[in-house]
């Protein structure tokens, strides 16, 4: 059985414990997630060479899951545009059952491998891109059967799962397995596996994109002036790059068509 499927010694009577004790449970169980990223860091910084590579050489990212898996994976995707000033496409979040199951659950839909290759056909995918499966048991068929669709092109294939010995990590280029054991309430990964894979995800996208020269320092520098928060980050940016005060740094921004890179000479 996979150990996110086991009964958690430390929950066993998590229905008589007061609020504060189970408040201090689950926090306290979410304290060991951190120890588990960090004994899968050496399979992560692989995958993040290959998913920068990958974007290094004009392809695109695709993340791909069910359920709680697939929800993270269209969240971190939808954050690259706003936060790096990246094309839309260039992240790709593949959920099963469509954009409805971000909302209302789909569960059947993981049990059907064909539907996963043919979400990948759907939106374009192609042997320079590359796919990250997401998934805490490690053996949906929708994502077992996308990951069989990449390969199939020669695209390279990535893994993140929760448990060893997986179907998804026998069958991936590069497999991370970020082991968080037992949750609160049994088989709910939604919980510590969940905010694991955030973690990775978040890990993936990011070091992508400042390798490929979207962040300098470490401020974001291709953001675009969408709103009045923003807009004050910019300004900030250019301050902090620049030296300059708030009215100078705005003024260099307008120049320049509200764009730092330009406003900064980067």
């Amino acid at each position: 059985m996979n150990r996110t499927e086991m009964r958690n010694p430390a929950s066993m009577h998590l229905d008589e414990m007061s609020t504060l004790e189970m408040v201090k449970l689950i926090n306290n169980e979410y304290g060991k997630i951190t120890a588990a990223v960090d004994a899968a860091s050496e399979k992560i910084a692989e995958a993040c060479d290959a998913v920068s590579a990958t974007v290094k050489n004009g392809g695109h990212v695709f993340y791909i899951g069910a359920g709680t898996s697939g929800r993270l994976g269209v969240l971190d995707a939808s954050e690259i545009p706003p936060t790096f000033g990246a094309d839309p496409s260039l992240f790709v979040g593949v959920i099963a059952g469509g954009d409805s199951a971000l909302r209302r659950s789909s569960e059947g839909a993981e049990d059907i491998a064909r539907w996963g290759a043919n979400d990948l056909m759907e939106r374009g995918f192609a042997a320079g891109d590359i796919l990250v499966g997401i998934s805490a048991s490690g053996g949906p068929a929708y994502v077992l059967g996308a990951m069989e669709y990449a390969k199939s092109l020669g695209a390279k294939t990535i893994s993140i799962t929760n448990n060893f010995g997986s179907k998804m990590e026998a069958a991936a280029d590069i497999s991370v397995v970020v082991d968080t054991g037992e949750e609160v309430v049994t088989g709910s990964t939604r919980m510590k596996a969940g905010t694991a894979q955030k973690i990775v995800l978040n890990i993936l996208s990011t070091v992508a994109m400042v390798e490929n020269g979207n962040v300098c320092e470490n401020l974001m520098i291709n953001l675009q002036p969408t709103n009045i928060k923003l807009r004050g980050r910019m300004i900030r940016i250019v301050k902090d790059l620049s030296g300059v005060d708030d009215e100078t740094a705005e003024k260099m921004l307008d120049e320049s068509g509200w764009n730092i890179r330009k406003a900064v000479g980067k």
